[in-house]
């Protein structure tokens, strides 16, 4: 979907919960709260939140923690429908390249991924979203 698309009505609890776990955020420094949810595929959502640490280096995605969750509580053969990512700073947060590339363990091309754009709303597979995974994978 295009920018600034109206999420999908099948999306929106997804964005929700996304929204709410930004709100538990722990980001003394920088101030930016971010929130994730993951739709797996056998119905659950798992959300996660953005930890920070004084070193930066340190400091913990939404993703990565809403993927660790999910491992945690489902176990490692979990599979992600779809991902939601919001942030309670109105700016965009696509996931950053690191969180594309944890997620591409877990996400078929085809899930759609919803993050906040510079012109509104924006609803891409995650094949959009990292067009050349890294993947050790011989075929």
């Amino acid at each position: 979907m295009s920018p600034g698309t109206p999420t999908d009505p099948a999306l929106d609890p997804l964005l929700a919960a996304a929204r709410e776990a930004a709100a538990n955020s722990y980001s003394p420094y920088s101030k930016f709260r971010v929130g994730a949810a993951l739709q797996l595929e056998n119905g659950p959502i798992v959300t996660g939140t953005n930890v920070e640490n004084v070193s930066y280096g340190l400091t913990i995605c939404a993703e990565a923690a809403a993927i660790a969750r999910a491992v945690a509580e489902h176990g490692p053969a979990i599979r992600i429908r779809a991902v939601a990512v919001a942030n309670l700073n109105n700016a965009p947060s696509p996931p950053c390249g690191a969180c594309r590339q944890i997620l591409s363990e877990f996400i078929a091309p085809d899930a759609l991924v919803v993050f906040a754009a510079e012109d509104g709303l924006r609803i891409i597979p995650f094949r959009d979203l990292l067009p050349l995974v890294f993947n050790t994978t011989v075929k």
